[in-house]
């Protein structure tokens, strides 16, 4: 008994989805319409800034690592590595600043694609590059004191 009403929901639950797939089919909506006109920005520079952090840490750790082992031994990189760190979360922070204060109606409108793929490539360029700019100032520095 417990076993046909269970098949009985779920048969219930499969026709209720393809009601709504030809509903949209009907009505003349497709997914790729639903993606683009529900895209927020706010969020989705949120997640930039995020991933963004993570990269930035991971690398700036690697090739922190990789500095260290080439024959810089004191605990200087230590902390300019934990300094390099937490200052680079105030500089995302901006980015995503600027995002989330956009309204409802700014944070889905297509037209800021433009403005939104430029700081996302700025700071997609910050999280890769800075480790290593960084790194060699750091490298250099550390030559010339020595």
């Amino acid at each position: 008994m417990i076993k046909a009403d269970l098949s009985g929901i779920l048969a219930a639950g499969e026709n209720w989805g393809r009601k709504a797939h030809m509903n949209k089919a009907l009505n003349g909506e497709s997914q790729e319409q639903d993606t683009v006109s529900t895209r927020d920005w706010r969020k989705s520079m949120s997640d930039n800034v995020a991933y963004a952090l993570l990269v930035y840490t991971a690398l700036q750790i690697f090739v922190t690592i990789q500095a260290m082992k080439a024959g810089v031994s004191s605990i200087l990189p230590y902390f300019a590595l934990i300094i390099l760190v937490a200052g680079i979360i105030p500089a995302c922070r901006a980015f995503e600043r600027r995002w989330i204060h956009l309204s409802d109606d700014d944070a889905h409108d297509p037209a800021r694609a433009g403005e939104f793929r430029r700081d996302q490539i700025f700071l997609w360029i910050l999280a890769v590059g800075l480790p290593f700019l960084l790194t060699g100032v750091l490298k250099a520095v550390f030559a010339v004191t020595n």
